[in-house]
């Protein structure tokens, strides 16, 4: 089961985020394989909490790994649990003193933006196959903010992208999301 979760997220990863350039600084790590990806098997937020530990532990300890993936398949089938959670994660960070040295991004398969409706396209750049915690180097992000033009414009172009996507185009990419119960 972890190995066709991995497969779901790496293929998530292939197709929405790097093929549909949502995140064009995803390419490069996922080639050189410094993308680490970790199936959680907790199945409570505490668990899951010292899954996070251990995760930027590892990337105080091992520099080859450019960013974690956290995928959480046994927690959080509720988008605003997992939100709420979010606070919860973001402390454990600044307890922890990784403020500054690892951002926490997350993804979900029923993500939804505040102020957004549930159907609104742009809903799309942040829906995952499975409940997700990304760990990301702050200092690596900096080093590519700093040269990529207009780094401020990529939630647009994103947007934009899902908005423009055909019906046919997001259940192909999409396809986790239009499975029949």
């Amino acid at each position: 089961m972890p190995l066709e979760i991995e497969q779901a997220v790496t293929k998530w990863m292939q197709d929405v985020v790097i093929g549909l350039q949502l995140c064009p600084f995803a390419k490069a790590p996922f080639q050189k394989q410094e993308i680490k990806i970790t199936v959680s098997q907790a199945i409570t937020e505490e668990e899951l909490i010292v899954d996070l530990i251990n995760g930027c532990e590892e990337l105080d300890n091992d520099k080859s790994i450019e960013t974690t993936l956290i995928v959480c398949p046994h927690l959080f089938e509720d988008f605003f649990d997992f939100y709420q959670f979010l606070d919860w994660a973001d402390s454990t960070l600044k307890s922890n003193g990784w403020q500054g040295i690892y951002q926490l991004a997350n993804f979900h398969p029923h993500y939804q933006f505040s102020g957004c409706e549930y159907d609104d396209p742009q809903n799309l750049t942040n829906r995952a196959p499975l409940p997700i915690l990304h760990l990301l180097r702050e200092e690596s992000l900096s080093k590519i903010l700093e040269k990529y033009p207009e780094p401020e414009n990529i939630p647009q172009k994103n947007i934009k992208t899902m908005q423009n996507m055909s019906s046919d185009d997001k259940k192909k990419y999409f396809a986790y999301l239009y499975k029949n119960p």
